[in-house]
């Protein structure tokens, strides 16, 4: 094969699986913001910052409440880190794959929790898929990015459009192309997921477990068409 050969995107770096995780992050965030009091339990810099107003005003009860879903986060990161260690991906073969189920899985028991359950129950759920997801879904095609925050992926995009305008650079309006679709798959998911929490309230985290599904098909469909992967 030639030097100058575009490489394969393998699909988990494929911008197609990109926009759809992008979607869910959008959707939980709104999940959680609608149900659980206005919490936002992907991103865990308001849980930082939070926690420290209330150090700093000697509320220790009130912000011991913001440790749970940042010891979940943690605990969601080394077990999708260990995952894909050496030695577990002799058991689990396929470590991207596992880690969908396990977020298709926790979505599906959320939907179950009502609205009167401690929201601890729930932001603790979202926190750990968050974290699973953001740690095993960093790349975009050739670009570091992630799925459940857009801070990022805004810059990026900012930047890409930048040298795409100054320097006349192809390959980077192509990123801003990549970004920008993920931009908008997390918006467009905020928007699913606020019609889904009006029509389903807590059961619509049932249509992110489906959306996962998806994410998970793309994957064995992938195979089926023989699409070189390098991580799955």
């Amino acid at each position: 094969m030639p030097e100058d050969t575009p490489q394969p995107v393998v699909t988990s770096e494929s911008v197609r699986l990109g926009v759809l995780l992008a979607a869910v992050g959008g959707f939980v965030d709104v999940y959680t913001f609608m149900t659980r009091d206005g919490v936002f339990a992907n991103a865990q810099t308001a849980n930082v910052v939070l926690f420290g107003i209330d150090a700093a005003g000697g509320h220790w009860r009130s912000a011991a409440g913001y440790l749970p879903p940042l010891v979940a986060f943690v605990f969601g990161v080394f077990v999708a880190e260990s995952l894909s260690s050496p030695g577990l991906t002799r058991v689990v073969r396929r470590p991207i794959r596992a880690v969908l189920v396990i977020e298709i899985l926790v979505l599906f028991v959320v939907g179950f929790v009502p609205e009167s359950a401690p929201n601890a129950v729930v932001t603790v759920s979202i926190s750990f898929v968050a974290a699973l997801q953001v740690t095993t879904f960093r790349v975009l095609v050739d670009q570091a990015f992630s799925t459940t925050m857009t801070t990022g992926n805004l810059r990026s995009f900012s930047q890409a459009i930048y040298h795409r305008l100054s320097d006349g650079d192809t390959a980077a309006g192509l990123r801003a192309v990549n970004f920008g679709s993920v931009i908008a798959g997390f918006l467009a998911g905020a928007v699913l997921g606020a019609f889904a929490v009006r029509v389903l309230g807590v059961g619509a985290a049932w249509v992110a477990s489906g959306m996962l599904v998806v994410a998970l098909a793309l994957f064995l469909f992938d195979e089926w068409r023989g699409v070189p992967r390098v991580r799955c």
